[in-house]
């Protein structure tokens, strides 16, 4: 699948023992690893990745599944498109580089790869940034009436296959671009730039990605939540400075106490909520520069 690329990024496809990812990349000095979330890929970062560049080794993939990477059918356990294997993608990317550590901001569906990097493997993050999610785990925990209509996808996309991939695959587009203008602020598709609008319907216009994406949800529902459960049963906790950004619009501020609720998981946290929906990088790109440039100094 052929994609857009970030102006002053190169893409290339990188082979792992596992699966090949599309990275994009620009820039020298430390290491920051960019994940991007659902219906997204690494092409939502375009808005921001230019300034982190001027400073950083800025490594953009697309996570398995989604955008140019690789998509491999899920499993009946759901761990194909757990966060704990994607977290081990971005390890085996680390390595492939020669990078013993970076620093890693996540949106959406990435800040959950990357809180599960953390987690389970605390030596090769150094720096956490987490924009516009709470932990799958307490999400789910919060879960009540006007949290499940907002965030329905959750279970919609989580449901046995292949009724979703069959519905959204009637008109892909449509889903696509109403998922995107009812998560924005403004309700509409004015935020996003034009060449990531068409990499996010075309990946979901591909079989194989859209069932990448349900798998994604499905594992959220199953692995994911469970693996988060067994870490707050055993105390285990994010010792990296962990920097949270959400938007005043979005999904965490509807759990009541997004700050709290990450204070319980990170020793070292700073939290804070700016003017947006969902897709804080794209609508509202100086606060995530805001809070991130600094904190990666």
């Amino acid at each position: 699948m052929t994609m857009p690329t970030i102006p002053g990024f190169i893409r290339r496809r990188v082979t792992l023992s596992t699966i090949t990812l599309s990275v994009q990349e620009a820039g020298s000095g430390p290491a920051l690893v960019l994940l991007h979330g659902y219906p997204q890929n690494g092409m939502c970062w375009a808005p921001v990745a230019a300034e982190f560049a001027k400073t950083h080794r800025v490594i953009i993939p697309d996570l398995r599944g989604y955008g140019a990477s690789d998509a491999p059918p899920d499993d009946a356990a759901h761990r194909t498109y757990s966060k704990r294997q994607m977290a081990a993608d971005i390890v085996a990317l680390l390595d492939s580089l020669s990078l013993k550590t970076a620093m890693v901001l996540g949106h959406d569906r990435g800040a959950r790869v990357s809180y599960r990097l953390a987690l389970d493997h605390p030596s090769r993050v150094s720096r956490l940034g987490i924009i516009e999610i709470a932990p799958t785990g307490d999400y789910w925990a919060n879960w009540g009436a006007e949290l499940a209509m907002a965030a329905y996808h959750w279970t919609f996309l989580a449901q046995p296959a292949p009724l979703p991939e069959r519905m959204i695959g009637a008109d892909p587009v449509a889903y696509i671009d109403h998922t995107l203008q009812s998560w924005t602020l403004s309700k509409s598709l004015a935020p996003f730039p034009a060449d990531s609008l068409h990499s996010y319907r075309a990946q979901a216009m591909a079989p194989e990605r859209l069932h990448a994406m349900c798998a994604d949800y499905r594992a959220g529902a199953t692995t994911d939540r469970f693996d988060d459960e067994a870490d707050r049963a055993a105390g285990t906790k994010i010792t990296v400075p962990l920097r949270f950004l959400y938007g005043h619009h979005g999904f965490p501020a509807r759990t009541g106490d997004p700050e709290g609720i990450w204070r319980n998981w990170a020793t070292d946290v700073t939290a804070s909520a700016c003017e947006s929906g969902h897709f804080v990088m794209e609508e509202n790109p100086d606060a995530v520069i805001a809070a991130f440039g600094p904190f990666f100094a």
